[in-house]
């Protein structure tokens, strides 16, 4: 960790208005997030100028909340400042944290979002499902929980079937395939829900229509012998990015794991004894898979060289402040997309789990079975692995019969 210097004199610059007595406070909460220096001079300007606004409107301290926040941030009209909102965002939390300002209004709970989190907590407790599933399906609930609103009331027992199929006619040509599928699956888990928790009477999940799913009808994509391994090679492991992006890659090629399992890959995840790892896939479960040599050299590495020092508890963490774990599988797929650019390798798929694909197929076609390679990519259904039952196409011509009448 860094040695922040920034001298009295220069600090007391920015001691003004109602909010420069705090800014020790702050300046201990981002030399922990990891900030350059540079940026926090910056910071600081920032909170000067909010803190100049509001001496000159005569607000007090206990007139800073989000609403004083976004009149400062409009207080020029089309001119955006880089930075502001989530620096003077990162004071509010600091100031409620010390006890200076009270803690922000809670929103109104309405009967849609009421609605909405007691069918969260069922998927979370009764299903066990995953967190981005659980949002997933928690943003359709509320979407149609809105459509469905008469009154500011929720009349469960008069939604009928048409009310269904009105609400998939308004929504699903916003939307691509996938998006039309996991919304009516959505859909069809909240009508479940209802009719569980005794709210409708009628299965009316039965009423919600199909897209058709195309799984089988297409190869999976993948990437040619040999393009993995020159991905890997491209990393620039001198710097502590690098270090951290080869450490993913092999993790993604070796083990075939998924965004959201290296996302969610916690220090204590790693037995370094035996030589395991232990990864949270979806719906809560969990694997023990062998870490192999490479991979463990990789990621070793990376935590004694590479990882910023942290009280974060993630393996793999950003390298820009504030410094903790990826918020996101996204940002796993933006690391394999600029992979494969630096490898000057062009494919039609550029997220993570293209890895995945690329080590099925790659086993499959050394002779690995459909069930080995499904336990090693932990697929709850054999129908999932059976995709890649297709890529071996000069094993599969062998079984198909000639065609009448062409040439012997």
């Amino acid at each position: 960790m860094y040695q922040l210097s920034i001298d009295a004199t220069t600090l007391e610059r920015y001691r003004v208005g109602p909010l420069g007595s705090y800014l020790d406070a702050y300046l201990t909460r981002v030399k922990q997030e990891g900030f350059s220096q540079l940026s926090i001079f910056g910071h600081l300007c920032a909170i000067a100028r909010f803190s100049l606004w509001l001496q000159r409107r005569h607000l007090e301290l206990k007139d800073v909340d989000e609403i004083a926040l976004e009149r400062f941030l409009r207080r020029d009209p089309g001119v955006t400042r880089k930075g502001e909102l989530a620096t003077l965002t990162r004071l509010l939390a600091t100031l409620r944290q010390i006890g200076v300002i009270s803690e922000r209004a809670p929103e109104p709970i309405t009967v849609q979002r009421q609605a909405a989190d007691e069918y969260r907590l069922y998927l979370s407790r009764e299903r066990g499902l995953s967190e981005a599933t659980i949002s997933n399906y928690a943003v359709v609930a509320t979407h149609f929980l809105s459509s469905q609103l008469k009154n500011d009331q929720l009349e469960f027992s008069t939604l009928a079937a048409s009310d269904v199929t009105a609400f998939v006619q308004g929504y699903v040509r916003q939307l691509g395939p996938e998006r039309g599928r996991l919304l009516l699956t959505a859909l069809r888990s909240f009508l479940r829900y209802l009719r569980h928790c005794g709210q409708i009477s009628t299965d009316l999940a039965t009423c919600v229509p199909a897209v058709a799913s195309r799984t089988l009808s297409t190869l999976p994509k993948f990437l040619p012998a040999g393009a993995v391994q020159r991905i890997i090679d491209q990393c620039d492991r001198s710097k502590p990015d690098g270090k951290r992006n080869y450490a993913i890659l092999l993790l993604l090629a070796r083990l075939g794991l998924r965004a959201g399992e290296i996302v969610a890959l916690n220090l204590e995840d790693i037995d370094w004894d035996d030589g395991r790892i232990t990864i949270r896939g979806k719906g809560g479960r969990s694997a023990q898979l062998p870490l192999p040599t490479d991979v463990g050299e990789a990621v070793a590495h990376y935590l004694r060289a590479g990882r910023p020092r942290s009280t974060c508890r993630r393996v793999f963490l950003r390298h820009v402040a504030p410094l903790h774990g990826f918020t996101s599988s996204g940002m796993i797929s933006t690391i394999v997309s600029k992979a494969l650019i630096r490898a000057g390798i062009d494919s039609a798929r550029k997220g993570a789990h293209l890895f995945r694909h690329t080590l099925a197929t790659g086993l499959l076609r050394e002779g690995a079975s459909l069930d080995e390679i499904g336990e090693l990519l932990r697929h709850k259904s054999p129908d999932t692995t059976a995709l890649y039952a297709k890529v071996d196409l000069a094993a599969l011509r062998t079984l198909a019969a000639p065609w009448p009448g062409g040439a012997r």
